[in-house]
């Protein structure tokens, strides 16, 4: 069965995404990069390539990225085997987007859950297979 095997990252709408990230700048001590209005994390777990990173970002309330309008925060999951992963959801009867994206930050994948939150799954670059 696959399985998450961490976090890639928590996005979350915004009316002003440089003002709320310059919030999270200020008031939590996240190093906010102007670029994309986000935070970049290192992670350090057994599960977890060395040089890995999670982020945080503030993306523009009218961005259909996240899905539904209504939905305020999308996270990002990491996974060893994105299409085995969409494929255990498809037949698990899960609300799988057809779309798969992959550039060179890796394979990403959505799944919307019984609440109409949009998850991002993220197989990176590091996980795929050499070819």
């Amino acid at each position: 069965m696959e399985k998450v095997v961490g976090i890639g990252g928590v996005f979350v709408r915004s009316q002003d995404p440089e003002a709320l990230a310059k919030w999270y700048g200020d008031h939590l001590g996240f190093d906010i990069h102007p670029a994309f209005s986000g935070a970049v994390f290192p992670l350090a777990t057994p599960d977890v390539p060395a040089g890995s990173y999670g982020i945080w970002s503030a993306m523009p309330g009218d961005t259909d990225y996240m899905g539904d309008m209504s939905n305020r925060f999308m996270a990002n999951l990491r996974v060893s085997d994105l299409d085995a992963m969409l494929e255990q959801l498809r037949s698990g009867g899960c609300d799988v987007d057809d779309k798969v994206e992959r550039n060179d930050f890796g394979q990403f994948g959505w799944v919307t859950d019984p609440e109409g939150n949009r998850v991002e799954l993220w197989q990176p670059p590091d996980t795929l297979p050499a070819g």
